[in-house]
């Protein structure tokens, strides 16, 4: 059978091989697998890169593959096996292909031989390549698929292996780990291969060297015995030939051996952990057999030997076990030498700490204590014998460790136990009595203990039951004096007194009988015993015992039965101090029903006749804490069940002296338990309550008075229960206990003048204040107990007056603070209780409020340290309701004082749950504050000041500041509402103040501010509605529910919609007047809070303006005021644009209003209106349309003004700021579309610019007052922020923009913006640009020549000047007379020559008329007429140099169009008029007047010719004079001129003399006038002589030039003339000017005075020497 696999699997082999060749395959099929397995791999790498997840294409791919194979599963597999055959073929193809096979091989079973066959040696194959870890996965899950075609193909599988499996050769792992695989799922089909199988796995041990392999193994074998296990216990279902359990232990015991001797001893721990695993199992089928089991035995050394290296002690232990155990049930001794060892390694291990690598170190204790009782079966006497050794040792964990095993042998609940080894087991733990430490103490209790529970109850009496008792007493008194230095040992101690209670119950429930000193021990315990957790056992042991000595069951205690007394301390005393320690009934394991039970079994003994009563009233009291739990009970209502049991249990004993006693038992119970406590505080509680009920008062005032003394006030716990106690007993003792505290106050009074309060005891400084806290308390504790009747008579004094005496006299600290409200609040409350008290009026109220109100001002505004803030709202909430009431101004002042107080508190943290406690109450304080003062003045005057009060809190950006706020407000306004309804409207504009305030919180980031403030809108919107009668539908109250909804949620979007659907909702609630108001108070607050809250509220702004703007005419300069106060500090951009568009809407409607508004602004313009204006040109239809209207407010300063029609005329004709306009216009121009060239606007822009320029340079430049709206500016203006300047770049932005680069390019060239910025150019300018705009800017001439004769007719001068400077350039060009202009523009130019108060005016107009003669020449003789007389007009009277000048060179362009007939009589006019000033001292008046002068030599004809000839013989010497003029124009000119007017003296050599030579002007003057001179001195001497005489008078000019000119003219003048005519000369006179001249400051006429003098002289001479007398 062996034989014949092997060859058939070489077969196989070289047939599977060749199959591929062989087999025709569908070529689609694979085609199809092979594109389905490619996108597996793809998506696996997918999953590779990006994460681990469900793979829906991969897992869809294989489904697919799978279905296939339903249909035709041969074809499919022959597919995937080729798939496997490729050579190039990827680990993760290949699993993948596994993968689906093994789906395959599931779900279709049995398939074609040929082709499993094929699939057996492939992946036979490819299992044995392990080459890497890639390869170990591909092995892996190969194998899986040979498991998977086992179960319907075993025989082709186990051929496959076992042909790999052959003895002394090692096989590759995976054939191993598959071997193992089909043992474990085919056991009966296995079974027979196991022999063989086992016998050549024996051949490879020494051949398998490395860890790997030995662990592969180690793990087959275990399976493999597990297998063989199951086989056995099923053999009956096996068909195959039966091997026995002895035949496989025979087969297992060699491999056994081999591993404990060789493999264990392995340095790997993985390889011994494999080992130790597979031994188990083999141990299982070895140990049955005799014959091995002691040759097993002989192996133990080698497993206890592991003990000691570094394997996990646990499996050895379980090992070792398995052998121990199956010793005991074999009755198989181990070898005696064996003993020992087993006992020292196993106990060792006990002892000593487990290392720390040891994970299963207590599982190992476990089976160590099995391994011990074991041997305690078999080896009883050497166990113990081994133990005594060990415990002779001193070291504490041996000890304890062998203790510990001590106890688990005797809880050992076997029959085979003897009683011998019980007997060993004692003596050994009585060696160790002496021990005093606690770890051993704890074990010999617990072996006590368990010897009771396993029935050895007599073996403990005495000894055991003596070291009871002296455990509870020493753990006692150990816990009742540790210290804090000592905790560790102090739990030490606490477990073994633990240990001894729980030993002490065991005993006391389980032995029958019991010695009467271990009955006193236990009583006087409970009397004595600081240490109470111990109660509740050694009551029930006390219970258990007392029932069996009161029913005589107990003969050793010598008490009779019959009795039922048993031996008890003072009944008072005992009972005092079961009821204390009763009040924390669940404390100690629930020490209440234990003692409960206990007073009833002793009730007989304690108090006769209360023992009928009790036994009715205790089941309940037991019942009640059985019902209950520490969790569910409350210990008010027991302790009220303990009182009153108390007082039932003191009504059985009244006439006796059992009250008063209890009383004095009571008293000396107080110093045996700490403070706090609650066994104090009930103890406090009963003590009042049992004075109460004294009936000698004498006696109860020294008790009271006892307590006084001896409590120790610093103690806060203390000094509550003393105050309760006196107000209990001040309920039947008022009067005494008033006594007993004035009594105690006089006792005191000299040592609290001296500040040294408890002088009785030790001195402390302190105890001044503590004292008088306390007897604050206790006065109003009084107030608060005694009778109704008896407080009305001393409530103010003594209990106030005393109050307030202590608290003012002290140093007020926090304790006393709280004291002193604490005693305002009882004795408040105490006064309302009492059911007649209308009339009552309490006279402190006052004074205490003024305390109370410094009280809340010395707290710290940030954060909580102390409920005096809760406590003094309370106590100020209960003062409220007293007579006589808080005014209007106080209540708003208690209010601000308290919402200060509480609101600016941080609020604190989650695990902060103390400070939370406190917070929590201050606000219910506040809230309960404000709701008493609110109801005292429920108005709407009361209800705006209390929510003025809460403002500030929320607008506050803290956000628990703003929760807090509104939701107080949310409380206050539900008052409000449900209390006022319609009965009081609210005032105008207050329901918009008050929606305003809180609709920005809608949108606030903390959910509960978001619902406080919709809600706070709802209740406003109630009273809203039903005050104003408004039609407040379902519909709209259904949405504002959604609205609360979707608020509630966390997406800011949503509940930013949200909100805005409730603007929407309730915008029509509002009227005008609360829209206003609304707006107002929305802008106020914002950028008070953060973004979201801005948002918010410019939502809602921007919805109402949407929803009501046509409403609100009346109401848009409010509007628009609030918002542009309020835009300068909003931040955000978002914000700023949402309020821009609000203003922009209501400039869309109402113009005028908005533009007023914006141009009444500060400047420099701030950067919130630049952003409107900006937002304004964003829209250019609209920004036309404001441009327009700003051209408007600019040029409406140069009309008339005119009476407003309508609001809108008003608004538009209010006064603003020109410099805003200017700048706002520019802005527009500048930020507007460019591709706008503003072909409509250009004229107008252009031409307003110029007249706004032309005005700045007037007297007119400063701002207009206004007066409805008082301009100021922020600070002083920058220096280019002028009128001048801002028009010259709105001009140049102007003509940038219309993009004419000729024209912007003249413009630089001839300096017209610096002409115009400069006043004294400002005309030039104005007259280069309009030259320049007519000659590049043809289309627009009609529109502006219209604006100009428009502004000619200004009654503004500025606009008419600087209208007339255009119309000057305009006369000059054909556009007027083209345009049909000429006329009106000619009357306007009229009237300007006629204004003789301003020159400029006059100038132009004269300009303007003279360019007719450029512009329209042939209009100029048709207006001749008023051309001559304006321009004649202008040179007569006493005009200016500037208008004669002007007038003179109007002339003369006119006089080129006319002819001398046109001149008519104003020719002789003309010419005086200009020769008159030939000789004047203005340069250009001479300039002109030459000129002039020139153009009549022209014009002259044959009637005027004689008439100007005669001007011209007048006007000679000045012509030849200022020929040689300082100014070289008016020389030239003069030249020009003379040699005109040459030809009227008819003589030609003269007009040819003059200019045809290249000497210098005076050369030439020199020369002609020399000719001149001999001309006129042949032909008209006396003319000659005459221009000699008139040139004298030239030698006085002012004009040094035309003096020298007057000097030569006078020389050359003399030298011509003959003797005969210069005798007739005044040549005295003509001397003596000359030698005046010599003193003259300029040197050339000095010079030239001298030439002619030395002429005179010459000619003196020559007359003397012709002379026949010698002298003349």
């Amino acid at each position: 059978m062996e034989e014949d696999p092997s060859e058939m699997n070489e077969d196989l082999l070289e047939e599977a091989e060749h199959l591929g060749s062989l087999e025709p395959e569908d070529d689609g099929t694979f085609l199809q697998v092979t594109n389905l397995l490619n996108i597996m791999d793809s998506e696996s790498a997918k999953t590779d890169t990006t994460g681990s997840g469900l793979d829906m294409r991969k897992t869809l791919a294989s489904v697919i593959i799978t279905e296939k194979a339903t249909t035709d599963p041969c074809v499919v597999m022959n597919a995937l096996i080729r798939c496997l055959q490729e050579p190039e073929i990827s680990t993760q193809r290949k699993m993948n292909v596994y993968n689906i096979l093994q789906e395959i091989i599931q779900q279709e079973g049995e398939m074609e031989e040929r082709c499993i066959q094929k699939l057996v040696a492939i992946a036979s194959k490819q299992m044995r390549d392990i080459t890497e870890m890639e390869s170990f996965e591909t092995a892996e899950v190969a194998s899986e698929t040979l498991v998977a075609l086992s179960r319907n193909h075993f025989s082709l599988v186990m051929y496959e292996l076992q042909h790999h499996l052959k003895p002394l050769n090692l096989t590759d792992e995976f054939v191993i780990v598959t071997l193992a695989k089909l043992a474990n799922g085919n056991v009966f089909e296995f079974m027979p291969y196991m022999g063989i199988t086992l016998a050549t796995i024996f051949t490879m041990l020494r051949l398998a060297n490395e860890a790997k392999m030995r662990q592969v193994i180690c793990n087959a074998m275990e399976t493999f015995c597990e297998t063989v296990q199951f086989y056995l216990r099923h053999l009956e279902d096996s068909l195959y030939p039966v091997m026995t359990e002895d035949q496989f232990a025979v087969k297992l015991f060699p491999m056994y051996r081999y591993f404990v001797t060789v493999w264990l001893r392995h340095q790997d721990l993985e390889v011994k952990l494999g080992v130790i695993k597979s031994l188990r199992p083999m141990l299982s089928l070895l140990l049955p057999n005799d014959d091995l089991r002691e040759q097993v035995y002989d192996y133990i050394p080698l497993l206890l030997a592991e003990f000691q290296g570094g394997l996990e002690a646990l499996f050895v232990t379980q090992v070792l076990r398995q052998i121990l155990e199956a010793s005991v049930t074999t009755n198989t001794p181990i070898p005696p030498m064996l003993l020992h060892p087993i006992f020292t390694e196993l106990h060792v291990q006990v002892c000593n700490k487990a290392p720390a690598q040891h994970q299963f170190s207590s599982q190992n204790l476990m089976e160590i204590v099995h391994c011990f009782i074991a041997l305690a079966r078999s080896y009883p006497k050497e166990l113990m014998k081994f133990f005594f050794s060990q415990v002779e040792m001193s070291k504490e964990a041996i000890r304890v460790g062998t203790l510990a095993l001590i106890r688990a042998v005797v809880s050992a609940d076997d029959p085979k136990m003897n009683i011998k080894t019980i007997y060993l087991a004692i003596r050994v733990v009585k060696n160790t009595l002496s021990d005093t430490r606690s770890k051993v103490r704890m074990a010999i209790l617990r072996i006590i203990g368990q010897l009771v529970l396993s029935g050895f109850q007599e073996k403990i009496k005495g000894w055991g039951l003596k070291y009871v008792s002296v455990q509870l007493t020493l753990s006692t008194y150990k816990l009742t004096n540790r210290r804090e230095s000592f905790y560790q040992r102090d739990l030490e101690e606490k477990m073994v007194h633990k240990v001894t209670m729980d030993t002490v119950k065991i005993i006391t429930s389980s032995i029958s009988g019991m010695t009467n000193e271990f009955w006193v021990r236990l009583l006087c315990y409970i009397m004595e015993t600081d240490y109470t957790e111990a109660l509740t056992p050694i009551c029930i042991s006390l219970t258990n015992l007392a029932e069996n000595q009161i029913h005589g069951k107990d003969t050793e205690a010598g008490i009779a039965g019959k009795s039922k007394h048993v031996d008890l301390p003072a009944p008072q005393k005992l009972l005092a101090r079961l009821l204390v320690l009763m009040s924390s009934p669940y404390k100690g394991e629930g020490r209440g029903i234990a003692m409960l039970n206990l007073l009833r079994t002793l009730s007989q003994s304690i108090a006769p006749s209360m023992a009928d009563m009790w036994e009715q009233e205790i089941p309940l009291l037991v019942q009640y804490l059985e019902e209950h739990t520490e969790f569910t009970w409350n210990q008010k209502a027991w302790e009220d069940k303990l009182i009153q049991f108390l007082r039932n249990s003191l009504k059985k004993t009244r006439g006796t002296s059992w009250s008063l006693r209890l009383s004095k038992e009571l008293n000396n119970q107080i110093e045996t338990f700490d403070s706090p406590s609650l066994e104090k505080g009930f103890l406090y509680r009963a003590l009042g309550f049992t004075l109460g009920m004294g009936l000698e008062a004498d006696r109860v005032e020294v008790l009271l008075l006892e307590l006084l003394y001896k409590t120790d006030y610093s103690n806060d716990f203390d000094r509550e229960g003393i105050i309760l106690c006196f107000g209990l007993c001040a309920r039947g003792q008022v009067k005494t206990v008033l006594n007993v505290l004035h009594d105690f106050e006089e006792r005191i009074q000299e040592s609290e003048q001296s500040w040294q309060i408890g002088a009785w005891r030790k001195d402390h400084p302190w105890r001044r204040e503590t004292v008088k806290s306390a007897l604050m308390v206790m006065y109003s504790c009084v107030s608060s107990y005694c009778h109704p009747q008896m407080l009305l008579t001393h409530v103010d004094s003594p209990i106030t007056a005393k109050i307030i005496h202590h608290y003012s006299s002290s140093c007020q600290d926090i304790s006393l603070k709280m004291a002193f409200m604490k005693s305002v609040v009882q004795v408040t409350n105490a006064i309302k209780s009492i059911n007649d008290v209308e009339d009552f009026q309490f006279a402190h109220k006052s004074a205490l409020t003024g305390l109370i109100v410094a009280i809340i001002k010395a707290e710290t505004p940030d954060h909580l340290v102390s409920p005096v803030r809760s406590m003094a709202m309370d106590a100020l909430s209960q003062l409220s309701t007293l007579k006589p009431f808080y005014s209007s101004e106080e209540s708003i002042e208690l209010m601000d004082i308290s919402i200060h107080t509480v609101i600016s508190l941080q609020p604190p943290g989650e695990d902060n749950e103390s400070v939370k406690s406190l917070y929590a109450n201050a606000l219910s304080s506040l809230k309960q504050l404000m709701e008493g003062l609110m109801q005292r003045q429920l108005d709407p005057k009361g209800l705006q000041e209390t929510v003025h009060l809460l403002e500030k809190w929320i607008l506050s950006e803290k956000e628990w500041e703003r929760e807090k706020a509104m939701t107080l407000h949310l409380h206050l306004m539900q008052i409000y509402v449900q209390s006022i309804g319609v009965c009081i409207p609210l005032k105008l504009g207050q329901f918009g103040i008050l929606v305003g305030l809180i609709a920005p919180c809608t949108c606030d980031v903390h959910r509960k501010t978001r619902l406080a403030s919709t809600n706070v809108l709802s209740s406003l919107l109630d009273l809203h509605v039903s005050q104003t009668c408004s039609l407040w539908g379902a519909s709209k109250e259904q949405e504002l529910e959604k609205c609360k909804e979707d608020l509630q949620g966390t997406d800011m979007d949503k509940i930013s919609s949200a909100s805005s659907r409730i603007a929407k909702v309730v915008c029509p609630e509002f009227n005008c007047d609360e829209v206003v108001s609304l707006i107002q108070k929305l802008c106020e607050n914002i950028g008070a809070m953060d973004l979201q809250h801005d948002r918010a509220a410019v939502t809602w702004i921007g919805i109402f303006l949407q929803m009501r703007v046509k409403e609100l005419e009346d109401k848009v300069a409010e509007i628009l005021g609030a918002i542009l106060v309020h835009l300068p500090v909003v931040d955000h951009p978002e914000v700023r644009r949402h309020l821009i568009e609000g203003i922009l809407l209501l400039a869309h409607y109402h113009q005028e209003t908005v533009l007023t508004s914006l141009l009444r602004q500060p400047l420099p313009m701030e950067s919130h209106l630049t952003e409107v204006w900006l937002a304004v040109a964003e829209n250019v239809p609209f920004a036309r349309t404001m441009l327009q209207g700003l051209l408007g407010r600019l040029q409406s300063r140069f009309t008339a003004r005119i009476n407003a029609t309508s609001k809108a005329d008003i608004w538009r004709l209010a006064a603003v700021d020109p410099l805003m306009t200017l700048c706002t216009i520019q802005l527009l121009m500048e930020k507007m579309d460019q591709d706008d060239k503003f072909p409509d606007l250009f004229p107008d822009l252009l031409y307003t610019f110029l007249l706004q320029l032309g005005s700045s340079h007037g007297p007119e430049a400063a701002s207009p007052v206004l007066k409805t709206w008082r301009l100021v500016h922020t600070g002083p203006l920058p220096q280019e922020m002028t009128l001048q300047r801002i028009t010259i770049k709105s001009m140049q932005l102007l003509v940038k923009r219309i993009n004419r680069e000729r024209l912007e390019q003249a413009l630089e060239e001839q300096s017209v913006w610096s002409l115009l910025e400069n006043g004294g150019t400002f005309l030039e300018g104005v007259s280069l640009m309009a030259r320049l705009c007519m000659q590049n800017m043809e289309s627009y001439m009609q529109r502006l020549a219209e604006l100009v004769l428009t502004g000619m007719g200004s009654e503004v001068l500025n606009c008419c000047i600087s209208s007339t400077a255009i119309c000057v350039e305009f006369m000059s060009d054909p556009v007027l007379h083209q345009e049909k202009l000429l006329r009106p523009v000619v009357l306007m130019l009229e009237k300007g020559t006629g204004q003789d108060k301003d020159e400029t005016l006059q100038v132009l107009s004269l300009r303007a008329l003279g360019n007719m003669a450029l512009g329209a020449p042939r209009k100029v003789k048709q207006y001749r007429k008023l051309l001559l007389e304006k321009c004649l007009g202008s040179l007569q009277g006493q005009g200016s140099p500037s208008v004669m000048a002007e007038g003179m060179e109007a002339l003369t362009k006119v006089l080129a169009e006319l002819r001398e007939g046109d001149i008519g009589s104003s020719f002789e006019a003309i010419s005086e008029q200009c020769r008159s000033f030939f000789d004047n001292e203005s340069e250009l008046l001479r300039l002109k007047a030459f000129i002039l002068f020139g153009k009549l030599s022209k014009v002259v004809g044959i009637s005027k010719k004689h008439f100007f000839k005669g001007e011209v013989k007048r006007g000679w010497v000045s012509l030849l004079l200022h020929c040689q003029d300082p100014c070289p124009g008016v020389a030239q000119a003069c030249v020009a001129t003379m040699f005109q007017c040459v030809h009227f003296w008819g003589w030609k050599s003269l007009e040819s003399s003059f200019g045809h030579s290249n000497d210098s002007i005076n050369d030439q003057m020199t020369v002609f006038q020399t000719n001149m001179c001999s001309i006129l001195a042949q032909k008209k001497p006396a003319v000659l002589c005459g221009f000699l005489l008139e040139t004298t008078t030239f030698m006085r000019s002012n004009l040094s030039r035309i003096r020298i000119a007057a000097c030569g003219l006078a020389g050359i003048s003399m030298k011509q003339l003959s003797a005969h005519y210069l005798k007739k000369m005044d040549l005295v006179g003509l001397r003596n000017s000359l030698q005046d001249l010599q003193l003259d400051s300029d040197a050339a006429v000095r010079r030239a005075a001298l030439e002619t003098l030395k002429v005179l002289d010459s000619c003196n001479q020559h007359w003397l020497l012709a002379s026949p007398r010698g002298l003349p």
